[in-house]
Formats: structure tokens, C-alpha cells, sequence
């Protein structure tokens, strides 16, 4: 039983970062709900992993009685979500007025890129636009190079997914101290920008220089970043401090005079050189094995569909199998409270009948629904 078993929590289901949000809340215990739109089957994807340990309802939200069945359906939720632009759910009539009207503990979290309110609220973006805003893109890239997407990582699921579900908690728990619900509004940029603190910090304290890949956690220094091995693979290294630098270059079996060169960056680009080439003769395997159990901080960069394969992974049951197909398994970790996966991926419309029934709908009614389209 997870942590967040006994919460309830509505997710109008829109694009990824708003159902991965419902993944990591139905991984801690909570009843997740997931109201897919009629004609939607729930996979854009062959398989999608954010849909697992959910339950879907199909409602028409244009109609009257799919709007009724969602008002109804919110009076016993600790939440609801949405990732729609600013004002489409008020057009529906389904906007936090009259949700919390229906449910006056209710918490309404709204996630957008831009947030809901500024001048660009209303405008269309993607997660590379939202870091971009947020000064976290133009940080990232090798010097002399332009910026480089980390993938839709930090706005879409870290400054996005995970803060909407960090800010539901928070609401949730607020909540039961008040009596009163209220409206989360999560904006990518600003949760970006959140996770770009450290560097804020080390501007402040002039402990970073403008400008990319020449620093010393973006790559520009000779013990902090990835270098290719005989075999076409890569390690990541990682030795910041010295003593850990110290545990490298004893067993990489390189001059002692490498560590008085360690914090100049006048040297770390001839440093990167030799580092390049000395990686070149060992395979990835090799490296592996002659720094395992050391705190030289050396790892290989595995391909993400191989990590589930490494003896720490399968230690920790970081991954788990769920319908045939190998997975992250929830995080963190709780020593009594233990998250598990208890379903699949779930398809659009798998738990109308139940789901209605359960909020007080008798079989004709829900027959009534599904005939006039209202429900599926």
C-alpha cells in the first residue's frame, strides 16, 4: 500500500507531463482517475507507461450529462488536474468555480508552460521554448556551439510533471487543515527555473562564468563529463573533489601532478585531450570493472534500455516488468509504505461502468450515457 493510498485524484488527460504526473501519484497508492475523451482509445503510443495504475473513465464534456458525471464524480476527490490553455475549461463550465462549488476541499491543478496568467499565457510552446524563457537551455552545450536540448527533461516532466505533483501533495495536505480547496498553478518556465537554482547560486558567487561548456558541471572540465571507450561505449566521469580525483588517477595510473592542475581551467582542455585518448584504450567493461567499489565516481553511460540490466539496478529493483515490458519502477523508495505497480496501462474507457457506479450512477442511467455518447 503506497503512501497515497485513500487519495482520490482526477486526471483530465491531456499530453505527457500531465499523465506522467498521474503515473508517479497512482504509484504512491492514489486512485487515479484518468477521464479520456470519447473517440480516444488512451495510447497515442503502442504502449504508454505513464497511463500504468490507473483507472479511465470516458466522458463526453461537451455534452451535458458527461459534464454532470465529472461535477459528480468530483464531490468525492481530493483533486483534479488539467494541462488544457488558459480558459478552456471555464468555456466548458468545468472550470474551478464550479468544481470547487461541487467540492469546496477540492484542489485544481492547472499546468500550462507559460502559467495562467502573463502575455503569453495564451500562447502555443513546447518544453525546449519553456527552458529557453527559463535561462536553463542556454547553460547546456559544448563551448563554441549552440545550445543543446537535454531532451524534454527539465520543463515538460522535472519543472512540469513532477511539480504538479509535488503542488497537488502540498495542496492535498493544506487541504485538510483549512477544509478549503484551491487552485495549483503550475507554470514549466517557473518550475525550470526552480531547478536552476544551484547555478543562480554560483553566479552569485562568482563561481560561474558565462557562457557554455567551459565550467565545471557543463562539461568544460576535464573531471566532469563523458568520454568514449575502445569498444564505442561511454564512461561519465565525475570526480569534482580532489580526493575523489585522487582515487582516479591512482588507478587510471596517471602522473601525480594531475591533481595540481585539477581546479585550473587554464589546463582542462589539454587535460579532456588526454583523458579522451587514455579512455580509447579499455572497453566500457573494463573500465567498469577496474573502478567498481572505488569512489573515483566513474560510471558507464548505459543506454537507458539497458539499465535495468546493471547488478545496482536489479540490487535495488530499480526496474520492474509489468505486462512483458521492462519499466522504472516507482521512486523513491519508503520503508514501510512500499509504491508498487498494481496495472498496466490502462485503455481509454476500461472503467466507465465501475467508476460511475461507484460514484452513484445506477445501470440505467450509465446505459443512458453510453447510448446518447455522453460516455463510453
Amino acid at each position: 500500500m503506497g503512501p497515497l493510498t485513500g487519495i482520490r485524484i482526477i486526471e483530465l488527460v491531456g499530453m505527457g507531463p500531465g499523465p506522467f504526473a498521474g503515473m508517479m501519484l497512482a504509484d504512491m497508492g492514489a486512485d487515479v482517475i484518468a477521464i479520456d475523451r470519447m473517440g480516444a482509445d488512451g495510447m497515442s503510443l503502442k504502449v504508454d507507461i505513464n497511463r500504468r495504475g490507473k483507472r479511465s473513465v470516458k466522458l463526453d464534456l461537451k455534452s451535458d450529462a458527461g459534464k454532470a458525471a465529472l461535477l459528480k464524480l468530483a464531490e468525492s476527490a481530493d483533486a483534479l488536474f488539467e494541462g488544457f490553455r488558459p480558459g478552456v475549461m471555464e468555456k466548458l463550465g468545468l472550470g474551478p468555480d464550479e468544481m470547487l462549488a461541487a467540492n469546496p476541499k477540492l484542489v485544481y491543478g492547472r499546468m500550462t508552460g507559460w502559467g495562467q496568467t502573463g502575455p503569453l499565457a495564451h500562447t502555443a510552446g513546447h518544453d525546449i521554448n519553456y527552458i529557453a524563457l527559463a535561462g536553463a537551455l542556454h547553460a547546456m552545450g559544448p563551448a563554441g556551439s549552440v545550445p543543446t536540448p537535454p531532451l524534454n527533461l527539465v520543463g515538460d516532466y522535472g519543472g512540469g510533471g513532477m511539480m504538479l505533483a509535488f503542488g497537488l501533495v502540498c495542496a492535498i495536505l493544506e487541504a485538510r487543515t483549512s477544509g478549503k480547496g484551491q487552485v495549483v498553478d503550475v507554470s514549466m518556465v517557473e518550475g525550470a527555473s526552480v531547478l536552476m537554482s544551484l547555478f543562480h547560486s554560483l553566479m552569485a558567487s562568482y563561481r560561474w562564468a558565462p557562457g557554455r561548456g567551459i565550467n565545471f558541471l557543463d562539461g568544460g572540465a576535464h573531471f566532469y563529463g563523458t568520454y568514449e571507450t575502445k569498444d564505442g561505449g561511454f564512461m561519465a566521469l565525475g570526480a569534482i573533489e580532489p580526493q575523489f580525483m585522487q582515487v582516479f588517477i591512482d588507478k587510471a595510473g596517471l602522473d601525480k601532478s594531475w591533481l595540481e592542475k585539477h581546479m585550473n581551467p587554464a589546463h582542462w582542455a589539454e587535460l579532456k585531450a588526454e583523458l579522451a585518448a587514455l579512455f580509447k584504450t579499455r572497453t566500457r567493461d573494463e573500465w567498469q570493472a577496474l573502478f567498481d567499489g572505488t569512489d573515483a565516481c566513474l560510471a558507464p553511460a548505459l543506454p537507458f534500455w539497458e539499465a535495468h540490466q546493471h547488478p545496482h539496478n536489479q540490487a535495488r529493483g530499480s526496474f520492474v516488468e509489468v505486462d512483458g515490458l521492462m519499466q522504472p519502477a516507482p521512486a523513491p523508495k519508503f520503508s514501510r509504505t512500499e509504491p508498487m505497480v498494481n496495472r498496466g496501462p490502462v485503455k481509454a474507457g476500461t472503467d466507465t461502468e465501475l467508476v460511475l457506479a461507484e460514484a452513484g450512477f445506477d445501470a440505467e442511467t450509465i446505459a443512458a450515457m453510453k447510448a446518447a455518447g455522453a460516455a463510453g
